[in-house]
């Protein structure tokens, strides 16, 4: 039987076996991070609520370095959630 898509089959199977140690909750989310040839984008995740907290992305930025897209994607990220957990508590 051949797959049709390895490249999804294998990326499918890793994210099942790390999502079977790793869930997040309201106080310790789960972050999640993609890297596409272009952008990067970032999301706490909820996992007992099923719901994502907050996300961002290097979207705004163009023509910029991606270490730098990185930089100001992580400064983002952190004030944001810096953000969330005082509006909670």
């Amino acid at each position: 039987m051949a797959i049709k898509n390895r490249k999804q089959f294998r990326r499918t199977r890793i994210k099942m076996r790390i999502r079977k140690i790793v869930s997040g909750s309201a106080e310790r989310p789960r972050m999640t991070v993609f890297r596409s040839n272009k952008q990067i984008y970032v999301q706490l995740i909820d996992d007992h609520a099923g719901h994502t907290i907050l996300s961002t992305s290097s979207k705004d930025d163009d023509k910029t370095a991606k270490l730098e897209q990185a930089k100001k994607v992580g400064t983002s990220v952190a004030t944001k959630a810096k953000e969330a957990v005082f509006e909670n508590a």
